[in-house]
């Protein structure tokens, strides 16, 4: 398995330790989780400005539950 080091302070090092602690995980699954919802957060705050530009040029059509039920004839 491929192996990725940081170099951080001794106060940062504490602290990431203390985090992995509390969340009752190690040091390396604590950054690992971290960094990834981090990526997950950013890629969401993307899809909602493309949502919002393709709502802004009238790209976006919303349906009432009626209207989904019947066009996918569940009612």
């Amino acid at each position: 398995m491929p192996h990725v080091s940081l170099r951080v302070t001794e106060e940062e090092k504490h602290t990431m330790e203390s985090y992995a602690k509390v969340h009752g995980v190690n040091l390396s699954e604590a950054i690992k989780d971290v960094f990834f919802r981090k990526l997950e957060d950013e890629y969401d705050m993307e899809t909602i400005k493309e949502h919002r530009a393709r709502k802004a040029r009238g790209e976006v059509k919303y349906y009432t539950l009626d209207e989904v039920e019947k066009e996918l004839e569940l009612t």
